[in-house]
């Protein structure tokens, strides 16, 4: 089950392996999903497209500090 937190008005969404963005998210969200390559983030925009910064974080951590640092900035 996702897991929604709110930073700043903006919703960060922790998504677990077999759950899908376009499922779970909204435009403005902000997604944290994992695969075997790490840890990343996902931005969802107005029309349902997904931009992310293109390397995953090495943790949980790190990924959730770097979404809530987009957050501040109104991603």
């Amino acid at each position: 089950m996702a897991t929604v937190l709110k930073h700043r008005k903006v919703n960060i969404v922790v998504l677990e392996q077999s759950e899908q963005i376009a499922d779970n998210c909204r435009p403005g969200d902000i997604a944290i999903l994992t695969d075997a390559a790490g840890w990343w983030i996902k931005f969802v925009g107005e029309g349902g497209e997904i931009d992310c910064y293109g390397v995953p974080y090495a943790s949980y951590n790190e990924a959730l500090w770097s979404a809530k640092a987009a957050a501040e900035f109104g991603t």
